[in-house]
């Protein structure tokens, strides 16, 4: 199939975060830029619209951020999360430029608030959307109006034609079930993971991951990366790894977004459908240790758990989408739960006959600990013991899978020859290079942001050579 001469310099796969500012930056250096979104316009922005901020660098104080937070802290934290599963160089890139990130979106149309008490303790790492990530994707799809960027919406992308000497050419697009040809000088991929794909989650995980539920967008099913890695492009990551967070088990089984998220486990005891700890809740502060949860309740009996806790604590945490189960004894709530009554109430006892006296601070680590309990609980340990009691159902929430496309500095992608001439990369479809396993709370949308620009400049660049 032939691909007619290129009308657009960059074409760029994916209306979010990291797709809009590389098509707001190649824009501004003159390219003529086409953006396809495989949503809807009600649903444009992938797991950008369900964000709520992003983790910058300052050192000082710099617009809603407060204190300062170096390079080599900000780095330290991101080795710890991924135990050192990660490419410094590339993280390093992506920290050192988060201030201008700030400032760019900022210039977009992006305005930022303080963060709102129960936010994770983050008002010094992270900065918080105004309106949160939809607001942020609308003011960008304001800016790229603005600049004459045209987007198409519902446009599936079916295949990335590479010619024979290693260079994109065109893309096989699917509108409406008519399948066209469009052809561009470069191309940008930020087009996201495959998180949305239950056969390629179950290629992974096996059987459990159809228990998953998808907190993510339904969109983000991975063809392109798919397609990408059938022609032979490096790949980064492993496919088992993904942001997993333990959600509300009512939640749907699409798009649930971060208000399906609970933050109650480090004030909680939580324990498997037999009534049974099976990790520490308190090890560290929540910001670094939300991700590990879903995988956590992935490996338990059935991908479910429950987290428990009493009326003291009922409001120390983001107030949850769906209310919780409450009862005024601990067998009454293990009843409505579906748990053994007489196994929770000795996992309780235990718990709290563990539990030594001191000082709680729920804003920081305590070291209120259990003593002679395994799993210890590290901080916050406090007795469960003042009714009403309060049970969540937990379920495994995948918001974006880690196995991508391997980048160099430049975003450029790896191919099967070096490195592509004109094809680059940024945000989740890429951002393995970086997250190995675990996260950090905003890192997310940090790494779109500065890949996204970075592929955006580029990009334009050599089409405009």
């Amino acid at each position: 199939m032939s691909a007619p001469a290129p009308h657009y310099d960059v074409i760029v796969a994916g209306a979010g975060n990291a797709g809009l500012s590389a098509a707001i930056v190649a824009a501004e250096a003159g390219a003529r830029v086409l953006v396809l979104e495989s949503a809807p316009p009600a649903y444009r922005g992938g797991n950008s619209r369900h964000t709520r901020n992003f983790r910058c660098m300052h050192e000082g104080p710099l617009a809603v951020l407060t204190g300062r937070y170096g390079e080599d802290e900000y780095l330290d934290d991101l080795m710890r999360v991924t135990k050192g599963k990660t490419d410094a160089d590339l993280a390093r890139l992506v920290i050192r430029n988060s201030p201008d990130c700030l400032a760019f979106m900022r210039a977009h149309g992006v305005h930022f608030q303080p963060s709102l008490s129960g936010t994770l303790s983050l008002s010094r790492t992270n900065a918080f959307f105004l309106g949160g990530g939809k607001a942020l994707i609308n003011a960008y799809c304001n800016a790229a109006t603005d600049l004459g960027i045209a987007i198409a919406y519902e446009t599936e992308i079916r295949h990335v034609v590479v010619g024979e000497g290693g260079g994109f050419e065109a893309l096989e697009v699917e509108v409406a079930g008519e399948r066209r040809i469009v052809a561009g000088r470069t191309l940008v991929l930020a087009a996201g993971g495959f998180e949305a794909n239950l056969d390629w989650l179950a290629e992974a995980w096996g059987p459990a991951a159809r228990n998953f539920l998808i907190r993510g967008t339904p969109y983000n099913r991975g063809a392109v990366l798919r397609d990408m890695l059938d022609q032979g492009a490096a790949s980064v990551g492993d496919p088992t790894q993904c942001h997993c967070v333990a959600i509300d088990g009512r939640a749907p089984k699409f798009d649930g977004g971060i208000a399906s998220r609970l933050d109650c486990v480090p004030f909680s005891i939580v324990v498997n459908k037999d009534g049974r700890r099976f990790y520490d809740e308190g090890e560290d502060v929540w910001p670094k240790r939300y991700a590990i949860w879903g995988r956590l309740v992935a490996a338990q009996p059935d991908q479910v758990a429950f987290s428990i806790i009493d009326a003291k604590s009922a409001d120390l945490f983001m107030p949850s989408l769906y209310p919780p189960v409450t009862a005024d004894t601990l067998a009454e709530l293990a009843a409505k739960l579906g748990l053994p009554a007489a196994a929770l109430e000795e996992t309780v006892a235990g718990y709290n006959a563990a539990c030594r006296p001191g000082a709680f601070d729920p804003t920081e680590l305590d070291g209120l600990a259990t003593e002679a309990l395994a799993p210890a609980k590290t901080n916050w340990a406090r007795p469960i013991n003042e009714p009403p009691f309060c049970g969540y159902m937990l379920r495994p929430g995948v918001t974006f899978t880690y196995l991508g496309l391997k980048v160099d500095e430049s975003a450029r992608v790896m191919g099967p020859r070096g490195r592509y001439p004109n094809i680059w990369a940024a945000g989740e479809i890429m951002a393995g290079s970086i997250l190995g396993e675990g996260y950090l709370a905003g890192f997310g949308m940090t790494i779109g942001a500065v890949f996204g620009r970075i592929a955006g400049r580029e990009a334009a660049a050599v089409a405009n050579a």
